[in-house]
C-alpha cells in the first residue's frame, strides 16, 4: 500500500501555486461574492432563501467540472472560487438573518467547523500542504476548507463592521494591517506557512467584502453608491482579465514528483 503522501508520477497539482496574482484575484473574487449576493438576494428581488438554492446549485455543477480537470485549469477552478464565496457569504446570511443566529455565534461555529476539517483532514492524509492536492479526497478537504473560510470571514466582517460599528472603510483597514501582519510574520518571523496561508485566506474574505460594500453601498451608508451591479461588474472584469493571462501563460500550474 502507498503511504498517505506518495505521489502518482507526472501528476499535477489541482489548485494554483501561491503568486501574486493568486491572492490579487482571490481578494477581487470575494468582493464580488459580497456584492454579487447583495445583487440576486436584494436587487432581483430573489430573496435570501431562493438566491442561496440556486447559488448552491450552481456551485455544485461547478465543482463537477472542477473535479474532473484532475490539475489546474484557471477558468473552471476561479469560477468555482467566486461561486463558492456567494455561496459562503450566503450559507452566514442564512444563519444570521434567516434564523437569527447572532454573528458571534456564528463566527464561533465556522471556526469549529474549519478547525474539525482540518483536523479530519490530516488525521486522513498526513498533511495539509496545499501542493500536494492530487486526489479527488484531498481535493474535496481543500474546498470544504475553503466554503468555511468565506462563511467565518462574512461573520467576521459582518461582526467588526456592524456591530462593533467600525464601518466599511474601517474595516478593511484593520483586516489589512492584519494581512500584513501576517505577511510580516510569514517573511521575517518565520510564521509557518500552512498556517500563514489559511489565516491570510479567511482575513482577505472580509477585506474585499468591506471594500465591496464601501464602493456598492449608498451614501448614507458610508459607501460610494456605485451600486452592486456596477461594483460587480467592475471586478468581474478584472477577474476574467487575470484568468485569461493565467490561461494563456499558464502562471500558478504546478507538476508534483513523486519522492
Amino acid at each position: 500500500m502507498p503511504s498517505p503522501i506518495s505521489v502518482p508520477v507526472s501528476s499535477f497539482n489541482r489548485v494554483p501555486k501561491v503568486t501574486f496574482d493568486f491572492w490579487l484575484i482571490k481578494l477581487m473574487a470575494v468582493t464580488m461574492g459580497e456584492t454579487a449576493a447583495d445583487y440576486l438576494a436584494v436587487n432581483l428581488g430573489l430573496g435570501l432563501t431562493a438566491t442561496s438554492l440556486i447559488m448552491a446549485a450552481v456551485l455544485a455543477v461547478a465543482l463537477i467540472f472542477q473535479f474532473a480537470q484532475k490539475r489546474y485549469v484557471p477558468v473552471t477552478y476561479w469560477l468555482a472560487v467566486v461561486l463558492i464565496s456567494i455561496v459562503g457569504t450566503l450559507v452566514t446570511d442564512n444563519l444570521v438573518d434567516n434564523l437569527g443566529v447572532p454573528l458571534l455565534t456564528s463566527a464561533i461555529v465556522f471556526t469549529i467547523a474549519l478547525a474539525a476539517t482540518f483536523a479530519i483532514w490530516f488525521s486522513v492524509e498526513k498533511t495539509l500542504s496545499i501542493h500536494l492536492i492530487y486526489s479527488n479526497r484531498r481535493e474535496a478537504f481543500y474546498w470544504l476548507a475553503i466554503l468555511f473560510t468565506f462563511a467565518l470571514g462574512t461573520a467576521a466582517g459582518d461582526l467588526v463592521a456592524e456591530k462593533f460599528e467600525i464601518g466599511y472603510l474601517g474595516t478593511g483597514i484593520l483586516f489589512g494591517m492584519i494581512i500584513a501582519s501576517l505577511t510580516f510574520g510569514y517573511f521575517v518571523l518565520g510564521l509557518d506557512a500552512i498556517l500563514g496561508f489559511w489565516l491570510v485566506y479567511i482575513f482577505t474574505r472580509p477585506l474585499g467584502a468591506s471594500f465591496g460594500d464601501l464602493l456598492s453601498q449608498p451614501h448614507e451608508y458610508g459607501g460610494f453608491d456605485l451600486g452592486t451591479i456596477i461594483t460587480s461588474m467592475m471586478f468581474l472584469g478584472a477577474i476574467t482579465a487575470i484568468v485569461i493571462y493565467m490561461s494563456l501563460t499558464h502562471e500558478g500550474e504546478e507538476r508534483i514528483k513523486s519522492a
